[in-house]
């Protein structure tokens, strides 16, 4: 992936009918800004996978940490982003847990530790090495911490009650020990070459520079008319096509390790 082309996907599922609340409007509100050097608040509570009420910055002070915003019931894009973090962080030498810490944060306060839990042995497996569970969180909030934490980071995103669903950009962000924001991560392909430079920057307290960002919407309901126009089956069609070729890259590189081992 180049550093300066991006693609920064929405995640946005087809209402089944009118009365949406996610209008033309409300759309352009969702944004991932870059916050560069931004400071998050240490003292924010949440709890984590067991239950137990943690604070943010329990999880820094000591190694980078990388920073998840999504919500785990996501239908669609939550996957796609921790499947392609998945895969990068398998490329790299360093482990999770040892040189570097993760983070996800549910943005939905009525999810509970249960589900977080749940999505966390389903990533365990998939990352597959040791240790990784004491360095990898899954948290859960109230909407007071979960909005301050997304502010802090500039990550936008709005509820549509219609379909009890969030609209959310991609993407996620480093963190320095310290907690200041280092880097941003936009999509839901990531090079790892990208990233260790990231984490290693972010663990000498440096802060990048900002990256250009493309912003696609996969779909796009008009509330008035409950119609999708020309417009945007070309765009769902654009859409399709880019999940293809994301899943035959994913194949490829899972072919490439496979036959790495075997050598």
């Amino acid at each position: 992936m180049k550093p300066l082309a991006f693609t920064l996907l929405l995640c946005l599922s087809i209402p089944a009918a009118r009365g949406s609340e996610v209008t033309d409007a409300t759309l352009r509100t969702i944004r991932f800004d870059q916050r560069l050097g931004a400071q998050v608040s240490l003292d924010l509570p949440f709890r984590d996978e067991t239950g137990a009420t943690v604070k943010l910055g329990d999880f820094l002070g000591r190694k980078p940490v990388i920073l998840v915003p999504g919500y785990y019931g996501c239908p669609m894009l939550c996957t796609l982003v921790l499947n392609g973090l998945i895969g990068t962080l398998q490329d790299l030498k360093m482990n999770v847990g040892e040189q570097f810490e993760v983070v996800n944060f549910s943005i939905d306060p009525t999810e509970l530790p249960a589900l977080a839990a749940a999505k966390k042995r389903s990533y365990m497996r998939s990352y597959g090495r040791p240790g990784a569970e004491n360095g990898w969180k899954f948290l859960t909030g109230d909407e007071s911490s979960i909005q301050t934490l997304a502010t802090e980071i500039g990550f936008h995103y709005v509820y549509d009650s219609s379909i009890r669903q969030y609209a959310h950009p991609s993407g996620f962000v480093v963190l320095t020990p310290d907690g200041k924001v280092s880097r941003y991560f936009f999509g839901i392909d990531y090079s790892a070459k990208e990233l260790d430079n990231a984490l290693v920057a972010a663990a000498s307290r440096k802060t990048g520079s900002p990256i250009r960002q493309l912003f696609l919407l996969c779909f796009h309901y008009s509330p008035i008319t409950g119609k999708y126009g020309g417009l945007i089956i070309n765009s769902v069609r654009l859409c399709g096509l880019g999940t293809m070729l994301w899943l035959g890259l994913l194949i490829g590189r899972s072919i490439a390790r496979e036959r790495t081992r075997n050598i």
